[in-house]
């Protein structure tokens, strides 16, 4: 079962005209969303995010966020998910927005592969950091797509971009940190890369173990040269980077803060739930 425009409906009954602006032109908002023990992780941000995120391209969000809370709190039950992968789609219709939501049934990343770690593949084009469609998560994703399909076709877990100037912006599906000497280190807003809910959880952490989050211009030689790495992302919450394009980053594994942020990230879930 999913929501579609005021009411849960089966898959087939939700239908849309093909001659949309959303669907013509990828001109929509999506936020996804982790549920643990059927609740939502971070919802308020989640839906603060896609707010705002409607009001910079335009799109007219119909309902409030109270109402959006019980919208996906009553998905979740109705399809008996106690964990859960949410979708929340806004798009442009031929008459107004339209909404959609659906779940669908969580599937982690095995625990070797938090163990193992990310091997990332760097894309070959780059974010235009100037662009209104950089740091929105729209439905306009071929940019991202392209890039996650090339790092999968070269056996590769994710794909690191770069923006117009070279420096490191984002994963196709994440944020990126890096540490060296014990200091943290991720890309700018400015750099291009999406302001992540769960990036933003890790600068909360950080500042309540008085660890600091340095954000600015970081280049692949960066990368290259830290103690560690990892990703960040709503679903996978934190994972480790440990090998670039073959090439081993530091030890080869997580590294000690990355396992630290990893077992609080996770306490956390715990918390929200």
């Amino acid at each position: 079962m999913l929501y579609f425009n005021g009411r849960f409906v089966s898959e087939d009954q939700a239908k849309i005209s093909v001659f949309e602006p959303g669907f013509l032109s990828g001109l929509g908002i999506f936020e996804t969303m982790r549920a643990y023990n059927n609740k939502i992780v971070y919802l308020k941000q989640h839906l603060g995010r896609l707010r705002r995120s409607c009001r910079l391209i335009d799109i007219k969000l119909l309902y409030l966020d109270a109402q959006l809370e019980k919208i996906v709190e009553r998905l979740i039950q109705v399809n008996g998910f106690k964990d859960a992968c949410v979708r929340l789609t806004v798009w442009e219709g031929c008459d107004g927005s339209n909404i959609m939501a659906f779940a669908k049934k969580y599937k982690p990343p095995v625990l070797n592969e938090y163990h193992r770690g990310f091997s990332a593949y760097v894309c070959p084009f780059r974010q235009t950091e100037n662009s209104i469609l950089a740091r929105l998560k729209t439905t306009n994703r071929i940019f991202y797509e392209l890039g996650w399909r090339l790092a999968k076709n070269n056996g590769f877990n994710e794909a690191i971009i770069l923006n117009s100037r070279g420096y490191l912006c984002e994963g196709t599906r994440s944020n990126i940190f890096l540490v060296k000497d014990n200091e943290m280190f991720t890309p700018a807003l400015a750099c291009g890369c999406l302001d992540g809910i769960t990036r933003r959880v890790i600068f909360d952490l950080a500042k309540d173990y008085n660890l600091k989050v340095y954000e600015g211009n970081f280049t692949l030689r960066d990368l290259r040269e830290a103690d560690e790495a990892f990703f960040t992302n709503s679903l996978a919450g934190v994972m480790p980077l440990v090998s670039l394009e073959g090439r081993r980053l530091s030890l080869g594994a997580a590294g000690r803060l990355t396992k630290f942020f990893l077992k609080k990230y996770n306490a956390l879930l715990k918390d929200c739930s």
